[in-house]
């Protein structure tokens, strides 16, 4: 994949990393457990993603 593209695909994970991580922090608050556990695990697969888009 090239520079440009690898470029634009981080940073739409980046934007999307960063919204899950609101949606945890408003879960948290919420006291929803096991919607934070699914929210966590998303948020881990996007990370990963991330790890490998750079």
């Amino acid at each position: 994949m090239n520079a440009p593209v690898r470029q634009s695909q981080a940073e739409v994970l980046n934007r999307l990393y960063s919204m899950k991580l609101a949606q945890i922090e408003q879960a948290t608050h919420q006291g929803n457990s096991l919607l934070n556990r699914v929210l966590e695990a998303e948020a881990e697969a996007i990370f990963n993603a991330l790890k490998l888009a750079k």
